[in-house]
């Protein structure tokens, strides 16, 4: 008996003449890049070094698209961000030790929100692999594994004829649920010998699916078809898996509301009857889902931000559905399954029994106003009305990418997304100065539509640089620095933990002044003209500024109470 799998196509007479002759004056870099194209990627991010030449002058001959950041942690942010919205692998190529190692803030942030991100680096040459140490510009005794513990998984080649399959596998690793970031790294005598080796013509790296075990649906769906008083909680893997529409018919289905958490903005429509938006922070919402019999939770593992600090303790029956074996029954136990969001769900879809439950959408409108109520008495006017004015501003089909900043913790609460995979933010792993190169990953993967970035004065100066990578390329990125004289945030931590803050205080240049140094358009606004300033930014084609002196507040927190 013949399988599908084993069937090997011939090649033709062509291809046979073409493989017995490749051209000449090609390297291993051509390798790397014919390999990428082969897999079908057309942009690669990157930051050229010493070590890594060889993969970056064969660029000039490929037909990749190169953007190219001034830091390797920024060029990280805009391949996450490329991944996040193509849902494709992004490569990230890098050169040896600091070049490699100062991306590994960006990494984290990939693996915490399963941005497909592919880093190629370059090695010291290969005699120095192993440990020994031979005195070779940026060499460590093992560079794979300061990344072992980021990544998904760690690809180092040694010859050329490994090349193409390393970043196959590597491919289809970033690919395969939960998506992630990956590493190969790749020596330099083996870039920059000259190369006999074929051209990479193609490649075969379909991921993985991970559907769930039948036997768990079927006692899910038993649970919540039984249920009196369902909820659920959907997180970033109903967006990653493309999965919304499907949360939206159980929903209705059950008649089950739904909040999103912050990795989740979008996931489920914001004005529905059975939405509790995202307030996960506030104990009226908390105290609603305790109170829910049998909690679904989707695509999420209920971390810190999605669990309102861990002080959210479930009473009902929790049901998880998850990609990330890591994540399952991490931090409550449940009826586990470990699975792709969109195929768990279109199992439910296909097993639950309707039932009706009456009064639904009134309990999601008093929760609703109780936390409305909760706000309001807070005084936080001009907060309200600054997220209001962005959302306004903002086009409903465009992007919006968040630093660690006051007004970002607001969107995690109160932004309405307009629709999945439209709001990103550095949530995951929690770093300084993901906003703006990532909006230009953003804008590099479609530039059709606007995009939105918004930093702090702390945030932006980590990505400054970047104003020159956004005026190269043209990217249609508008940039809202909310200038509050410091980190904003840790200001209110430290007077909050001990009276008054310490090392929050910054000098800061002029930003509007400094974006046109870089031939970018700057404006200066204010509270009362932002909504004006930022529509017609974001409605300029290419890159601009928007400055916006103003210190907000965060809203009181309730898992301290």
């Amino acid at each position: 008996m013949t399988h599908d799998h084993d069937l090997v196509l011939r090649p033709t007479q062509a291809q046979i003449a073409a493989a017995l002759n490749p051209p000449a004056g090609r390297n291993g870099g051509d390798l790397v890049v014919e390999t990428l194209a082969g897999l079908g990627a057309t942009t690669v991010f990157g930051l050229p070094g010493q070590h890594a030449l060889g993969m970056f002058d064969a660029l000039r001959r490929s037909t990749l698209r190169y953007i190219g950041l001034r830091v390797e942690n920024n060029a990280g942010f805009a391949a996450d961000a490329y991944g996040r919205i193509t849902g494709e692998a992004a490569p990230l190529l890098l050169s040896t030790g600091p070049g490699a190692l100062t991306s590994l803030a960006a990494l984290q942030e990939a693996a915490a929100a399963s941005a497909p991100v592919l880093a190629i680096s370059s090695q010291i040459p290969t005699p120095g692999l192993g440990g020994g140490r031979h005195g070779y510009l940026h060499e460590l005794p093992d560079q794979a594994a300061s990344f072992r513990g980021v990544v998904k998984s760690v690809h180092t080649v040694r010859t050329q004829s490994q090349i193409p399959s390393a970043i196959e596998a590597a491919w289809k690793s970033a690919l395969t649920v939960p998506h992630g970031p990956v590493w190969v790294e790749i020596p330099q005598d083996v870039l920059l010998a000259q190369t006999r080796i074929p051209v990479v013509t193609g490649g075969d790296a379909f991921p993985e699916e991970l559907p769930p075990r039948p036997e768990l649906t079927a006692v899910a769906a038993d649970l919540l078809s039984k249920a009196a008083r369902p909820a659920i909680i959907a997180g970033g893997g109903v967006v990653r898996s493309d999965a919304s529409g499907k949360l939206k018919q159980l929903a209705e289905v059950l008649q089950a509301p739904v909040v999103t958490t912050p990795g989740g903005k979008g996931a489920f429509p914001w004005n529905h009857p059975l939405s509790l938006q995202s307030w996960i922070e506030d104990r009226h919402t908390t105290d609603f889902l305790e109170d829910a019999d049998v909690l679904l939770v989707v695509g999420s593992g209920l971390g810190e931000l999605s669990s309102n600090y861990h002080t959210f303790k479930p009473r009902g029956r929790v049901v998880q559905i998850e990609a990330d074996l890591g994540k399952l029954e991490s931090n409550h136990p449940a009826l586990g399954i470990h699975a792709d969001a969109r195929l768990a769900l279109q199992a439910l879809l296909e097993t639950v029994v309707e039932r009706a439950r009456p009064g639904v959408p009134e309990r999601v409108r008093e929760v609703l106003a109780k936390v409305a109520d909760r706000i309001a008495a807070q005084e936080l006017t001009l907060e309200q009305e600054v997220l209001a004015s962005v959302r306004r501003a903002l086009p409903a089909d465009s992007p919006s990418f968040w630093d660690m900043t006051i007004l970002a913790y607001w969107a995690w609460s109160a932004f309405d997304a307009k629709g999945p995979n439209h709001m990103h933010s550095a949530q995951g792993a929690g770093g300084l100065g993901y906003g703006f190169p990532a909006a230009l990953g953003a804008a590099a993967a479609d530039p059709t539509r606007p995009v939105l970035a918004v930093s702090g004065d702390g945030g932006a100066l980590y990505s400054i640089a970047e104003l020159a990578t956004a005026r190269q390329y043209c990217l249609n990125v508008t940039w809202l620095i909310v200038d509050d004289g410091g980190y904003g945030i840790l200001r209110e931590y430290m007077t909050d933990a001990f009276g008054e803050p310490t090392a929050t205080e910054l000098a800061r240049p002029d930003y509007v002044a400094l974006a046109e140094s870089f031939g970018v358009p700057g404006v200066r606004t204010s509270p009362e003209t932002l909504e004006a300033d930022l529509a017609k930014a974001l409605a300029t084609p290419g890159p601009s500024v928007v400055l916006l002196p103003a210190v907000l507040r965060m809203f009181a927190p309730t898992h301290l109470s």
